[in-house]
């Protein structure tokens, strides 16, 4: 079934069945995968709605207050686009993709497959996430960052406490595949952390970080003539 609420405004395609909630807008040129929805109502409104007996879509409809899709995005098949979200022009997203009310992801960023945000988290632009990432409230990403696949970003050093802390990451660095961001580090511009890491404190900018806990093992120069070798192999 193709459901699409009479507020919303819609310019792009789609591949089959999906859902299109409240004054939701899909930009001309977007594509919209099978099995997607625009506009998901936050938690607290749906439970209140599973309490009055009325969980269906004409009630979403009617509660949600849209999300918007700029142009020529494409949502795969799957992906779940929570209220009061943006995504800028040329964003796509993977396959099962959940973003959460009030995340905004810059424009010609990629959101992989199987990934979270899970609201109030802010993407900067031509922004790469690969697949299985967690991004918990709180969280802001910085322009041109590489996160390998299955990285964790944590906001509770103490779970579960009652005051989160998010994680910032500043423009172009590049956090490796399986590491692990503690809550309220930050991540300098230009800097690496390497796969596995799990960081417990700040890194400076321009710095290669690597271990458990992660410490400096060498500058983002010295990365750069290791990554230049390696190429040149090819």
């Amino acid at each position: 079934m193709l459901y699409i609420s009479k507020k919303s405004s819609v310019k792009g395609m789609f591949e089959g069945d999906s859902v299109v909630l409240g004054p939701s807008v899909i930009g001309e040129g977007s594509l919209i995968g099978v099995g997607v929805i625009v506009g998901y109502p936050s938690y607290k409104k749906v439970k209140e709605l599973i309490v009055k007996g009325k969980a269906k879509l004409e009630s979403y409809d009617e509660i949600s207050e849209g999300s918007r899709i700029e142009s020529n995005c494409i949502v795969r098949s799957g992906s779940i686009i929570y209220e009061r979200t943006v995504l800028g022009k040329g964003v796509q997203t993977g396959h099962n993709v959940m973003i959460r009310e009030n995340c905004v992801v810059g424009d010609g960023s990629i959101v992989g497959s199987h990934s979270v945000l899970d609201g109030n988290v802010k993407v900067g632009r031509n922004v790469s996430i690969q697949t299985g990432n967690y991004l918990p409230p709180g969280t802001v990403v910085g322009d041109g960052v590489f996160l390998g696949p299955f990285v964790v970003i944590t906001n509770d050093r103490y779970p579960a406490s009652r005051r989160l802390l998010g994680v910032e990451i500043e423009d172009n660095a590049v956090i490796g595949a399986n590491s692990t961001l503690i809550s309220g580090v930050k991540i300098g511009k230009n800097s690496v952390v390497a796969a596995g890491a799990v960081v417990t404190r700040d890194v400076e900018p321009g710095k290669v970080v690597a271990g458990v806990p992660a410490r400096v093992i060498m500058s983002r120069e010295e990365y750069e003539e290791k990554k230049g070798e390696y190429e040149r192999k090819i």
